[in-house]
């Protein structure tokens, strides 16, 4: 049995925002409030993709007609998993219990050691 670290990104639309900060913080919040007190252990952050021109990290966030699209990265660490499968299977389990309808992907897994 093995101790990993879990990263997942999820999709938060936040409708009546009219900056992309606004939208960030609804955001973190909403994950936040939905995650305590049956997940606080899972940390909330920003998720950040590259742009493709110039390969600087840009926030995963958008506003289009006052509705944003906020990516989150959510990262937790799962002790005593059988392999990498089932340490995503775990953190899916307890976060996407917490944040029921939103879509979660895992972006990285990594044995600690």
């Amino acid at each position: 049995m093995s101790d990993y670290h879990v990263i997942l990104e999820s999709g938060w639309v936040i409708r009546d925002v009219d900056t992309l900060d606004d939208a960030i913080g609804i955001a973190i919040s909403e994950a936040g409030k939905r995650l305590n007190p049956k997940a606080k252990f899972v940390e909330i952050e920003i998720g950040q993709a590259i742009c493709p021109f110039c390969e600087e990290e840009l926030n995963n966030a958008l506003i289009v007609a006052n509705i944003a699209l906020v990516g989150l990265t959510l990262e937790m660490k799962v002790f005593k998993a059988e392999s990498e499968a089932h340490a995503e299977r775990i953190a899916k389990s307890i976060v996407g219990d917490a944040l029921r309808d939103i879509p979660l992907k895992v972006l990285e897994v990594e044995l600690i050691k």
